[in-house]
């Protein structure tokens, strides 16, 4: 009987998302392991492995389609011996086709086969997976290299021969950015505007923004910390960093912030908490998830145990989990979950704001960027490097006083942050 092949559940809140391509043709031997498809979920595009062999013998949802509730039917799976004939049985009500987990996440999997992408004159490039992602990061032209893998394919070993001489660089990248609409008038004598549809990512933000902001009872606490001596401590740290190599590093203030605020949750672990109506979580580990900007809307990697973590871990980790959100990258894993948030927009010269706490977290720490402020030290007017942080808290979970608590110790921590090393 034909294999049913239903649309994966990508995560575990995923309810549908958008089959955005199909890489496999009607037609076409599918082996375990193959990338039959790409799926948009609510946070990424991630690609769709095939459990089963056979002939993907009939595409019943195509590409492009939005909308596609988990566990609903998206293509058939000829097994060995059968033809379009027993397609055609199970269109005319015969026997129904028996359900298997046909496709699975791409990123679950150790290893997988080689997947397959356009060359310049239209023909296919095979390449690995691994290979695949190490061109799409340095910018190589998959299509003008020649693989030495099985088949052809090209393999790890090629990509890092055409680094070591220099190999040819794809064009970049034009910015995603969401297809206008044709130009609209609501009225006469109204402004004319341009629509642009909401994806899946756009509209679970919004749901789960409306929904923090209209069920958890969020409060501000704001502080002022001086940061002269953490500037310091990095530009120290910095000198310190090979120019170039492995273990090259450049610490951001950022990056500081993720593992001061990991240490004052240490000193305070009643703000690493969350609300539920049986009891409230207090978490054993310190996820702290970091609000990254994407094309489509806004997604939270986590850094997991991050006061666990060195410096240049902190560093280099979220330098490899921002790049990949931005190109949709990432793994369930990596961004849902998390103990605790933070939103730094001081990059862009923001002072102050209040963030929207990130459910079911208890809370979630909005950064600004650290200026140059008159202050008063022992009676006399000087100057410092003054960052604005609000800690925004949902009360159920979170009391006054806790929150005030874990902004002291953030505070101490900034003002010596050689602290955070006993």
């Amino acid at each position: 009987m034909p294999i049913k092949i239903l649309m994966p559940a990508l995560s575990p809140t995923m309810t549908e998302g958008t089959l955005a391509k199909w890489h496999r043709r009607e037609g076409d031997a599918i082996k375990p392991g193959q990338v039959i498809a790409e799926i948009e979920t609510d946070k990424a595009t991630m690609e769709v492995e095939a459990v089963d062999e056979g002939t993907l013998g009939r595409i019943v949802v195509p590409a492009g389609t939005a909308n596609v509730k988990v566990n609903d039917l998206i293509a058939l799976l000829l097994e060995e011996g059968e033809d379009k004939s027993a397609l055609d049985k199970v269109a005319s009500g015969g026997p129904a086709p028996k359900a298997a987990p046909s496709a699975a996440p791409a990123a679950a999997k150790a290893a997988a086969p080689a997947m397959t992408a356009q060359s310049h004159d239209g023909g296919r490039v095979v390449a690995s997976p691994l290979a695949r992602r190490m061109a799409e990061q340095s910018g190589l032209n998959l299509s003008a290299l020649t693989g030495t893998g099985p088949g052809g394919r090209i393999v790890k070993h090629d990509i890092d021969a055409a680094l070591a001489s220099g190999g040819a660089k794809a064009a970049a990248p034009a910015p995603r950015a969401a297809a206008l609409t044709a130009a609209h008038v609501e009225a006469p004598g109204m402004p004319a505007y341009d629509e642009l549809p909401n994806n899946n990512i756009r509209k679970v933000v919004a749901r789960r923004l409306t929904e923090s902001k209209q069920q958890a009872p969020h409060f501000y606490l704001t502080i002022d910390c001086e940061i002269d001596a953490l500037l310091k401590l990095r530009e120290e740290l910095n000198a310190k960093s090979p120019k170039d190599g492995p273990g090259a590093y450049k610490l951001s203030v950022n990056d500081m912030v993720i593992k001061l605020t990991a240490a004052a949750l240490r000193k305070v672990p009643a703000a690493n908490a969350s609300y539920t109506e049986a009891a409230i979580r207090r978490y054993r580990d310190v996820d702290i998830s970091v609000a990254v900007a994407i094309p489509d809307g806004l997604i939270t990697p986590i850094v997991k145990h991050a006061d666990q973590k060195g410096l240049v871990a902190i560093s280099t980790e979220m330098k490899d989990l921002a790049a990949r959100a931005r190109q949709g990258k990432l793994r369930p894993e990596e961004f849902q979950g998390g103990t605790f948030s933070i939103s730094n927009l001081g990059m862009y010269g923001i002072r102050e704001f209040a963030a929207v706490i990130n459910p079911p977290q208890g809370a979630i720490l909005a950064v600004g960027a650290g200026k140059q402020r008159p202050v008063v030290k022992l009676g006399a007017l000087a100057i410092a490097t003054v960052m604005t942080v609000t800690l925004s808290v949902d009360h159920r979970v979170v009391d006054g006083a806790v929150g005030a608590e874990f902004l002291q110790a953030f505070k101490r921590l900034v003002e010596d942050p050689i602290s955070m090393m006993l």
